[in-house]
């Protein structure tokens, strides 16, 4: 048998032209993170729905009041003295061209001014509470993961406190105090801050236990290794290396967050607690349904409605950018 004929030099080396022969390397284009989640958010039409429906909400809450009727504006002549309630209309709604949600009992203020103004009080709201709880849940998350021992235990101790403080209570005993007028401010600003203030501040042990759950994983990584080994810093391991790794679930938590916030809101505002009278609020438009709904379901509906959808559609969003931004999922 003939010995193999030996090839040395260039003819023994792979050729790359010669495994891409044929194909366009202008097409041949690396994907970033943000690139491949995107290409899997697009496919899931259940989330797009969602994410379209946010932000044609954020866009009434911001522009709408400019569109709409006066909701503070009584219309008494559509209203029946003898009955208390719109004299026409599907269920005595008052729903015409000029009011297309119809009109309120008693007041005749027109219903979609006050919704299209309540979606702005209760977006304002849920939007500053979430910010306030993942700055403040992120920094101690991060740092209760990273550091471990005591400040581990102390943090980890806050966090359990806080989320077994009674919060509703908290808060109608805080709006009871400060009615009148606190810090500089007084009226719906002091009622608003309030709001964000209790919601935000007493809601962030949730997503601090999230993110230090994700930091004690991170900080075993070799990239932070690394770091360490080159002699970086506590403070530039921690927000340079460890929390770009952490954008995933913050993004996540918060869009799951925001729903939350967005009930307990109304919630507070259907106990009295929220913004003042007459101010559009959601919670607020289901008190006054109350008394009316067994003859009048409509104005209870309405603003039921607009809570449901809302909040729907948050979940449905950050569900699917859950998955988008979990490289584990299929």
């Amino acid at each position: 048998m003939a010995a193999p004929i030996e090839v040395t030099g260039s003819d023994s080396e792979a050729q790359p032209e010669a495994v891409l022969v044929g194909v366009d390397r202008k097409k041949i284009q690396g994907r970033s993170l943000g690139q491949i989640a995107w290409m899997r958010l697009k496919r899931d039409k259940v989330a797009l729905t969602g994410a379209v429906i946010v932000l044609v909400l954020i866009l009434i809450a911001i522009f709408g009041p400019y569109f709409v009727q006066d909701p503070l504006t009584y219309h008494q002549n559509l209203i029946d003295p003898t009955y208390n309630r719109p004299k026409s209309g599907i269920w005595h709604t008052g729903i015409s061209g000029d009011h297309w949600l119809g009109v309120e009992p008693g007041t005749g203020r027109d219903l979609l001014a006050r919704i299209v103004h309540g979606a702005r009080i209760s977006l304002l709201v849920s939007f500053l509470a979430t910010l306030l709880s993942v700055v403040i849940g992120t920094v101690m998350g991060i740092v209760a993961g990273y550091f471990g021992g005591w400040v581990d235990y102390l943090i980890s101790r806050a966090m359990d406190a806080f989320l077994a403080f009674p919060l509703l209570l908290f808060a109608i005993a805080l709006v009871g105090v400060v009615s009148d007028g606190a810090f500089g401010m007084n009226g719906n600003g002091l009622r608003i801050s309030v709001l964000v203030v209790v919601i935000g501040f007493f809601n962030w042990p949730y997503i601090g236990r999230i993110i230090r759950g994700q930091t004690l994983s991170l900080r075993e990584r070799e990239f932070v290794d690394a770091a360490r080994s080159l002699g970086a810093r506590n403070s530039y391991v921690l927000f340079k290396e460890i929390l770009p790794n952490l954008v995933a679930p913050i993004l996540v938590y918060s869009t799951l967050l925001i729903p939350t916030n967005i009930l307990f809101e109304a919630a507070l505002s259907f106990l009295g607690v929220g913004v003042i009278p007459p101010t559009p609020s959601w919670g607020a438009m289901l008190t006054l349904a109350v008394p009316i709904y067994s003859s009048d379901p409509a104005y209870m509906i309405i603003p039921g409605m607009a809570i449901f959808i809302t909040v729907l559609a948050f979940n449905l969003f950050g569900d699917g950018l859950r998955d988008a931004l979990d490289p584990r999922a299929k």
